[in-house]
């Protein structure tokens, strides 16, 4: 894994400034790569590239970027993995007649993707290969004879790309640290933008926090020609070469027609080949294990096929309610991997919170960060590529809201009026005196955690939401109305509302898991597992979103995702001829924390620095009052607020950073 940057100036370019300019760019992503760094600049384009290098295939120098291309008509700076990038050699070397495929073979430099990627490209041309490749990815490649810049990044939005202008130079990277450390660096926040982040907890693609920034969409590439005469005003398009609505689509026109038998055969041997293909490294390689079903799938197949235990790695908690690390240990157990856990408490949580709004280098409230950053932590210390089980829910049918989109065409047909009245009914009773009957009736059955939190959002779903969509409009919105709380903002359009929300699967669960598979994979988990991994010089790699695993899942009919009231029925049905059902079977919790609490008691003086009254008046963003009402509501435990105080905080949190 890799970090990049680079920068177009139209004006007052030399040589010797936009070296040092790059350098410092790069320097500012060095946690993505700390083995190696490299600038590279074209004077008569005015342009720059600059990368920082975590080598885990072909450690020699034969790896280093910028990277030229053997005509040398090329250069690019890359971050990924390119997973067939050995396929893709031996199909370059096959071409006839070709420059590249010689008798006697291409005259390779070394092993890494990178240069495959460079001869395919010479090869194929940019879309062809990017259609070709099975991988993660950004990358940013530089025509020297057609002068186009082009920006592209992989299919699911696994790696990150930002880009766009500050003044007259268009500039792009990795991460927005990379991009401040740039002179012409503007950095104006959006407060419509704000609107967004606070209902989602993420800033949704394309959006950024920043005026004029722009995060480019998964599956796409942009070209940019860098002529002197290029306005800076241009519209910038980003150009689809995959889309998973195609993919969605050609599932239910040309459906798996096998039987159950054969579809547990079908996506075992596919996750065997796309995970064997993701071990592919030169250097120390585990996985994450929680001892739910997906980290659990993918660790008993990396097993099945290693010759030497595959090293684990889980996080427990000392507050029991909410430690799974037993297990994921039982799963390790069973097998025979070379497991390590580390336990933490509330203290050594805290101490991450003042790095996380450096690590997401934007406003970002997925609370589930710390134990994210926290594992990868312990795990890079042992290994330098680790594998996560990250979008089994999105394509298998996992998330327990897919469970209620099963029932609502149900509860729609009761009128809207006693629905709305049921739900004021039960937001009569207060959060804690839920939380307080659930917590007796957790003594005689196994319940997830925040039950009463829970039976809160189910109570706002009903009174607000009428067909499933507004359900799940209403599902993934943390604050209905978050021009309410943001000072002097408007809260734009975002996908989901353009396009999301008008989608037409016959099954309400389709819906969802499209939705959510363009939404909170790749601007929630994905972000939160790329960031905090990469904080501590980690690699992940999420064998899930290997697109032969997707074309796969979307294929098969929901019957055999979703089966008498069980999730992800088909990926459990591969998983159980590994490992014993029951080790995994019990309620689906998540990557939780308790948050309510800890903002209560050990957080609270942190809490009360940022939503200090006066504090807020002067920046000048929320409407103080009304954050500190709802505060003083979930001190109180009148309502718990956690998620929504969360947004704030972290808001606050990233902008003290950035003061």
């Amino acid at each position: 894994m890799c970090g990049l940057t680079g920068f177009w100036q139209s004006k007052n370019f030399s040589k010797d400034t936009a070296s040092a300019v790059a350098l410092q760019m790069a320097d500012r992503i060095v946690h993505r790569g700390p083995d190696d760094s490299g600038v590279w600049v074209d004077v008569d384009s005015s342009l720059a590239l600059a990368h920082r290098r975590l080598a885990i295939v072909d450690l020699s120098p034969a790896g280093h970027q910028p990277m030229v291309s053997g005509s040398e008509r090329f250069v690019m700076v890359f971050n990924g993995e390119i997973y067939n990038h050995l396929g893709l050699r031996d199909e370059l070397e096959q071409i006839p007649n070709s420059s590249l495929s010689k008798k006697e073979g291409i005259n390779w430099r070394g092993h890494s993707d990178t240069e495959t990627l460079l001869a395919s490209f010479e090869a194929w041309g940019i879309e062809a290969t990017l259609k070709k490749t099975v991988g993660m990815f950004a990358i940013a490649l530089w025509d020297k004879q057609e002068k186009v810049l082009t920006l592209a990044r992989d299919r699911m939005g696994e790696k990150p790309l930002y880009y766009g202008f500050q003044k007259n130079t268009f500039m792009f990277g990795s991460e927005l640290k990379a991009l401040k450390a740039h002179p012409d660096f503007i950095g104006d926040i959006d407060r419509d933008v704000l609107c967004l982040y606070l209902r989602h907890c993420y800033i949704p693609a394309p959006y950024s926090i920043y005026k004029g920034l722009h995060k480019l969409l998964p599956g796409t590439y942009l070209q940019i020609p860098l002529t002197q005469d290029f306005n800076p005003l241009t519209t910038l398009t980003p150009v689809p070469y995959w889309r998973l609505e195609e993919v969605a689509k050609k599932g239910l026109v040309q459906p798996f027609i096998g039987s159950e038998t054969d579809a547990v055969a079908a996506l075992d041997a596919q996750l065997k080949q796309s995970i064997g293909l993701q071990m592919m490294a030169d250097v120390p390689l585990g996985a994450f294990l929680s001892g739910g079903i997906d980290s659990s799938a993918i660790v008993a197949l990396m097993q099945a096929q290693s010759s030497r235990p595959v090293k684990t790695f889980s996080i427990g908690f000392t507050e029991t309610a909410y430690n799974e690390a037993h297990f994921a240990k039982a799963v390790a157990t069973h097998l025979n991997t070379d497991h390590t856990e580390l336990y933490v408490s509330p203290a050594d949580c805290v101490q991450i919170i003042p790095r996380l709004g450096s690590m997401y280098d934007e406003p970002f409230a997925d609370s589930s960060q710390i134990p994210t950053f926290l594992v990868a932590q312990m795990a890079s210390k042992q290994v330098t590529v680790s594998l996560s089980g990250d979008a089994g829910d999105e394509l298998f049918c996992g998330y327990n809201r897919y469970l209620l989109a099963n029932q609502w065409n149900k509860v729609a047909k009761i009128p809207f009026g006693l629905r709305k009245t049921a739900g004021h009914l039960i937001n009569k009773i207060d959060p804690a005196s839920w939380e307080s009957i659930f917590k007796q009736a957790g003594k005689v059955a196994t319940l997830p955690n925040n039950m009463g939190q829970k039976l809160g959002k189910l109570a706002t779903r009903l009174q607000q939401a009428d067909k499933v969509e507004d359900l799940y409009y209403s599902l993934v919105s943390e604050i209905n109305n978050p021009q309410q709380l943001v000072i002097n903002a408007i809260e734009p359009e975002s996908w989901l509302t353009k396009t999301g929300l008008n989608q037409s699967f016959s099954d309400p669960q389709l819906n969802m898991m499209y939705m959510d598979s363009m939404t909170y994979l790749p601007d929630d988990i994905l972000v939160k597992v790329d960031r905090a991994a990469m904080a501590a010089s980690l690699e992940t790699r999420v064998p899930f979103l290997d697109q032969h695993i997707i074309d796969l899942a979307w294929s098969l009919p929901m019957s055999m995702k979703f089966k008498k009231g069980q999730t992800k029925w088909l990926l459990r049905q591969v998983l159980y001829q590994y490992v014993p059902k029951q080790l995994i079977e019990r309620p689906k919790a998540g990557f939780g924390i308790p948050l309510g609490e800890w903002l209560r008691e050990p957080l609270r003086e942190w809490v009360e620095g940022l939503l200090n009254k006066t504090r807020l008046q002067q920046e000048g963003f929320f409407k103080g009052a009304l954050v500190r009402e709802l505060w003083q509501e979930h001190l109180s435990g009148k309502h718990n607020h956690q998620i929504l105080l969360w947004n704030v905080l972290m808001f606050q949190a990233w902008l003290e950073g950035e003061q």
